[in-house]
């Protein structure tokens, strides 16, 4: 790698191997190459007079992408896609005439990004399924720890660690299924023309609108597709980079909230991130153990959500049949967005299979605030003993006060158990009020809910998509 000029991060740093290869000029270049003969195969089957000897030269050269012989002609020319026919052209010079026949630049330019959106989406979908798996068995591992629940980042009733981690279990089952249903639309843009009207095509084939049709159907399914857009421009929709991305948004979303709520977890020393022997928390502070990998995620993430606003953008100001202004946008914004948010699924990955609970911590949270949670218990079993239930009400409410008083400006314990204990009007000695406070009595249908969220919606998921676990993820830094 060069030292000398910008390397993007997302490559060098974040990214997969296989994601980085998706987006890779070999590939796009070498996808360009199998359209043109998915396209001259097309032609010969419907009758043009391609040969047999032309299509073998093409496809003996497929794979050995001549970039020297193409970016010299670009530098002349200054167009990417006729600077490759010619650079393919080189190494087939009896097909050399009919390479790219009827075509415009979209025909390979747009058909590549569309599988490439597409297969991107695949490798996104495996990784998703991994992280839903992965917490699923963490859900399932601490369903019935009780721990202090937060509205506000304030104290609350309590629930349960698993019940915690089905929220963000239920937030990537969304991102799921807006993800498969958009990889069940996918589709190629075919064999268009300049502005969609397929008269090159119509030319070729003498006005048979028959073969103009079944030309676009069979380019499709020799690239792997059911179907293509039944009308367009030059260019597919744009709308469907924007569809795309606003997944990996959606996506980028709620990996952002799991790590948001993990590093307040941390800061808490309830939970933690997975921590190396030798990872160094900070040059300065030796002792620091920092949530780094939940900051990187929250750092990608912010990226991706404001990524997805250039094709958003892009869609809503293109032109009539087609404008090359989405062009120098779309090349970064796209592959970015997957890079990026293939790199937070990693991240997202790598913590969820190495989570670290700290009960002890927990409990004593609880056992902090548990008193004023189980003041309606206490004032139900001091009626019972002859108590009237509205000056209990009040002396509860004074005796909190008093209690939250010494916790907050004098840094001592809850002593509102004694206090209470101390009041005649209560009739309750402390072994009796002590007696109130099993957590366990606090978590209502946390554990439950959790096991039956588990069992019929994520089980489910995981059966369906069996062979897509197992992803093995290594963070470079």
């Amino acid at each position: 790698m060069a030292t000398d000029v910008y390397n993007s991060p997302l490559c060098s740093r974040y990214a997969s191997r296989e994601m980085q290869e998706l987006f890779s000029e070999d590939t796009k270049f070498k996808t360009w190459r199998k359209l043109w003969i998915a396209l001259a195969e097309t032609e010969k089957e419907l009758g043009l007079p391609i040969t047999d000897e032309q299509l073998d030269e093409m496809r003996a050269h497929v794979d050995d992408i001549n970039y020297d012989v193409a970016r010299a002609k670009e530098k002349e020319v200054r167009h990417d896609v006729m600077s490759h026919v010619h650079a393919y052209g080189q190494l087939c010079p009896k097909a050399k005439g009919i390479i790219h026949l009827g075509a415009t630049s979209c025909y390979v330019g747009d058909n590549t990004d569309l599988i490439l959106l597409n297969e991107g989406l695949k490798l996104i979908h495996q990784k998703l399924v991994c992280v839903i798996d992965a917490l699923s068995k963490f859900a399932m591992e601490y369903k019935d720890l009780p721990t202090l629940g937060f509205t506000h980042f304030q104290p609350a009733q309590l629930t349960t660690v698993g019940k915690r981690a089905t929220l963000w279990l239920q937030d990537l089952l969304l991102d799921l299924e807006d993800l498969e249903h958009q990889m069940k639309k996918a589709r190629l843009l075919g064999s268009k023309g300049t502005t969609g009207t397929q008269a090159s095509f119509l030319e070729l084939f003498e006005g048979d609108m028959e073969k103009v049709v079944e030309a676009d159907k069979r380019i499709a399914q020799k690239m792997g597709y059911d179907a293509v857009f039944p009308v367009s421009g030059q260019t597919y929709s744009r709308k469907v980079d924007s569809q795309v991305l606003n997944i990996l948004s959606g996506i980028a979303q709620s990996a952002y909230k799991f790590s948001n709520d993990m590093r307040l977890l941390q800061h808490l020393k309830e939970m933690e991130e997975p921590f190396e022997k030798n990872q160094i928390g900070s040059s300065a502070m030796a002792y620091k153990r920092n949530p780094m990998r939940s900051e990187r995620i929250s750092s990608l993430a912010r990226y991706v959500i404001v990524d997805s606003l250039n094709p958003a953008v892009t869609a809503a100001t293109q032109w009539f049949e087609r404008t090359l202004d989405d062009s120098a946008n779309k090349r970064i914004s796209v592959p970015e967005a997957f890079l990026a948010t293939d790199a937070i699924l990693s991240i997202y990955l790598n913590i969820a299979e190495g989570l670290v609970v700290y009960p002890k911590v927990i409990e004593s949270r609880i056992m902090s605030e548990l008193p004023f949670m189980a003041t309606e218990n206490i004032m139900m079993q001091a009626v019972k003993k002859g108590g009237d239930r509205q000056e209990l009400h009040e002396r509860i409410r004074q005796h909190s006060m008093a209690a939250a008083k010494v916790v907050k400006e004098e840094g001592k314990a809850n002593d509102l158990l004694e206090r209470i204990a101390a009041d005649p009007a209560f009739g309750l000695d402390l072994e009796e009020l002590k007696s109130t406070l099993s957590p366990k009595e606090y978590i209502g249908c946390a554990p439950e809910q959790t096991k039956r969220f588990i069992e019929e919606y994520v089980t489910p998921v995981l059966e369906r998509c069996a062979a897509e676990l197992g992803v093995k993820t290594e963070l470079n830094v």
